[in-house]
């Protein structure tokens, strides 16, 4: 059995930091495609969207979050949610992304 750890929002969120989109070249926090982090005693809730509703990565992106999120989570289960509501926008991408991207306000 697996002890307890101590983790924050901010520790799920750094290993989520480390799942990328495979056809961007930007991780899925800063793609702002990550909605929500619900933490409790017994689990770790994410509500996430992608950049597209008919992208073909969509289970293989969701896993990727889910494996990021259990190797921080613990004895914990993790569960992610894909949702659509509200649609993803380039709004929602870091400045950091953008300058990744080479978005400026000019070019959208």
């Amino acid at each position: 059995m697996r002890l307890p750890m101590k983790y924050s929002k901010d520790d799920i969120i750094v290993a989520l930091k480390t799942v990328f989109d495979p056809e961007i070249p930007v991780n899925v926090w800063d793609l702002g495609l990550i909605y929500d982090i619900d933490i409790n005693d017994e689990k770790v809730g994410i509500k996430m969207t992608l950049t597209s509703p008919t992208c073909p990565m969509a289970e293989e992106i969701a896993q990727m979050v889910k494996q990021a999120a259990e190797s921080i989570a613990g004895f914990r289960a993790v569960s992610v949610e894909l949702v659509w509501d509200p649609p993803w926008s380039l709004d929602r991408m870091s400045s950091e992304a953008r300058l990744e991207l080479d978005l400026t306000e000019e070019g959208w």
